[in-house]
């Protein structure tokens, strides 16, 4: 048994699930999500919960290493999705460092990170970015994408261990190294 795969995902007021086949789509106030899964896995709607579980055919003795993965990652795919469209994801990303800075022009999102040339990175649809001062909000309603997008950004600089300059993630701790001394 997948310990997250058996716990049922629950469905809150105001969101619409539609399972067909392998196919489950959510729509909710924040927008609508679809998504394709394996035929490993079944989905069973309740009253106010969805139940994944491997497919009939999949005896309990026979739930191998890969089926108990793919139970649980569908189930957590599942509740991203209804998440997504009910709250929304967003991930911040914070500028250190002079002369450093993030705007939007035309649809694009521009940064100037000490190089000789500024980057041009394109918002791909789906995805809200937004800058102030030194921090760069990205947010949506597919967590995956949101990830995605924010690691390419902070990958153009990542936070060097040194003095500290770059982009990192809120919340996440950087600790410096110390320089060497004669």
């Amino acid at each position: 048994m997948s310990r997250i795969g058996k716990v049922p995902v629950n469905i809150p007021s105001g969101i619409e699930v539609t399972i067909d086949t392998n196919t489950l789509s959510v729509k909710g106030p924040k927008g609508h999500l679809s998504r394709e899964f394996s035929n490993v896995i079944t989905f069973t709607k309740e009253a106010n919960s969805i139940a994944v579980k491997p497919t009939a055919n999949v005896k309990p003795s026979e739930v191998t290493k890969d089926v108990r993965a793919i139970w649980g990652l569908s189930r957590q795919l599942v509740n991203n999705m209804i998440e997504g469209v009910s709250k929304g994801f967003a991930k911040n990303i914070i500028i250190t460092g002079n002369g450093y800075k993030a705007s939007i022009v035309s649809g694009m999102l521009q940064l100037s990170l000490g190089y000789s040339h500024d980057i041009l990175m394109e918002i791909p649809s789906g995805i809200e970015v937004k800058c102030d001062k030194n921090i760069i909000s990205i947010s949506g309603i597919n967590k995956e994408l949101v990830g995605l997008f924010a690691s390419k950004v902070r990958s153009k600089r990542p936070t060097e261990p040194y003095k500290g300059k770059g982009l990192e993630y809120e919340g996440v701790v950087i600790i410096k190294k110390a320089s060497k001394k004669k």
